[in-house]
This record gives structure tokens, sequence and C-alpha cells, in this order.
């Protein structure tokens, strides 16, 4: 299936956003009504969305391929730097504790304890790393390979609004 620009371009949109509702979409899009957003993702994007447990829009695996977007990230002056993120929680807390960008950066084992001492959550090493490498996807953490890999934040707090998903 070939998409027209506008259908890609709200593609992207639904990729960026995700998980979202009709009426974000219809907000964004300027349509009247949701039944004119959900007329259109049957009509023009059936393949490339679905609705979760929760009847939230979320874009396919293929979808994210086909537009090149992260998903959860927007970058509304297109800078590269994403203005909002939309985050599990766990990626939510170490975005909040992780270094900053002008700062030393911390090993896996040094954000779980920060995680553990600031929000007393207790994740694995393993799920500390994924949500790292999560937040580097999304172009808000960079890897500073020392003797082992480390991570910062490549923005300050206040660069970024973090909102918290269902994961």
């Amino acid at each position: 299936m070939t998409l027209s620009e506008t259908a890609r371009e709200r593609l992207a949109d639904i990729v960026a956003l995700q998980p979202t509702k009709n009426k974000e979409l219809q907000d964004r899009w300027g349509l009247d009504s949701g039944s004119e957003v959900h007329s259109y993702l049957e009509t023009e994007l059936g393949e490339y969305y679905y609705r979760d447990d929760d009847s939230l829009i979320r874009a396919t695996e293929e979808a994210a391929d086909l537009v090149d977007v992260e998903p959860g990230v927007e970058d509304d002056d297109g800078d590269g730097i994403p203005d909002r993120i939309r985050v599990p929680e766990l990626q939510a807390q170490a975005f909040d504790v992780l270094a900053g960008p002008d700062e030393r950066s911390q090993s896996v084992v040094s954000v779980l304890q920060a995680l553990r001492e600031a929000h007393d959550v207790d994740p694995s090493a393993d799920e500390v790393r994924s949500a790292l490498r999560s937040l580097r996807r999304k172009g808000v953490v960079e890897t500073v390979y020392r003797t082992v890999p480390t991570y910062r934040r490549t923005v300050a707090h206040d660069d970024v609004a973090v909102e918290v998903v269902e994961g």
C-alpha cells in the first residue's frame, strides 16, 4: 500500500504520540470529530495501526519502520531534540536520576542505586540497562564508553516534558 504525503505525516503522528486517542489526533489533524479520525484511520491507515486493550491507538512495528520515527517522541520545532517523550515509569525515573549533560556519566549500577534511593524501586540491572538504551534511542540519553558503558542525559530536565504511559 502506497501512502500519500498526508497519510505518511499522519502515520508519523500516530507513532510519535502513541498511545493516543481519537481526540488527540482530531486536534492534531484539524478534523471536526472523532468519527472523522476513525474513518481516516480505517480507510487510509488500517494496516498500520491497532487499538490496545485500553482502546488506545498504537502504530504497528511496520508503521514505525516506514516513517522512521521513534515511538513516544515529539520534536515540535524539528531541531532533533525531543520536546516531549512518552515512556514507561522506569524510563521516566531513570531520566530523572541520570546525570545531566555537563556531569560525569553513570554506570548502570550507579543509576540502579540512584533509582533505589530516589524512587524506592528495585529493578534489575538488565531492566535499568534496557530503560537507558530506550532513552538513548529517543535521543535524550547518550552512552559514554569508559571501562564500562556509562550514560548521561543529552538535555536538561526542563528541556523535555516526560509523560509516563503504561508500558
